[in-house]
């Protein structure tokens, strides 16, 4: 049965996704690193922020674009997730290059900042932002800091993939615009002729 929206279905929203406040964090994360700590001459540094912008932007894409085809909506989710795997490529690079250690994802570290997350969100409904992570970041060195964007990525990472796994068996389920443009055209004509209503 089509709802009373018609058969384009709610969409966007995706400011209540954890997955896209993240994805804010690390953008924000990732502008204040590079003005930092990676050469405004370089490539990679402009890389690293259009990666870290992407991951966060194909979220609102494909969030918008979920009411009228949720294909579009996959894709532009895997689109976000592809460039937080390059974002994160690049900061290992970082922490390789100067032979720093890269966090262990149960490390006592990595813990502490995917704590922090919890904690926040916890706190009277509180949304965690860049500000959750500012005073850390700001006041470790380099290496600490890519650290912790790094879990930060992986937390994101871990939630878009899920996210996916969601719109997958959701499409399985109730297929995409097509299909609800069909059924909505078939309820129409049953209103409209009793005969052709199921059962008569």
């Amino acid at each position: 049965m089509i709802g009373p929206e018609g058969f384009i279905p709610p969409h966007g929203g995706y400011e209540n996704l954890i997955s896209y406040r993240k994805t804010e964090i690390i953008f924000d994360a990732t502008v204040w690193f590079c003005e930092k700590y990676v050469d405004q001459r370089s490539r990679t540094r402009d890389q690293m922020v259009q990666a870290a912008r992407s991951g966060k932007q194909n979220i609102v894409e494909g969030s918008m674009a979920s009411g009228t085809s949720k294909e579009m909506e996959i894709k532009l989710i895997n689109v976000a997730r592809a460039s937080l795997e390059e974002l994160l490529a690049d900061y290992r690079d970082f922490l390789r290059i100067r032979g720093a250690p890269l966090w262990d994802k149960n490390s006592k570290e990595a813990l502490y900042v995917r704590g922090m997350g919890r904690a926040k969100s916890g706190s009277h409904g509180a949304h965690e932002s860049y500000l959750t992570y500012k005073h850390l970041l700001e006041s470790r060195p380099p290496e600490i800091a890519a650290n912790i964007i790094i879990c930060l990525i992986h937390q994101t990472s871990y939630l878009l993939d899920r996210l996916l796994k969601s719109l997958e068996q959701a499409f399985l389920r109730e297929g995409g615009l097509r299909e609800r443009m069909t059924r909505a055209r078939i309820e129409a004509r049953q209103q409209q002729d009793p005969r052709k209503r199921k059962g008569s």
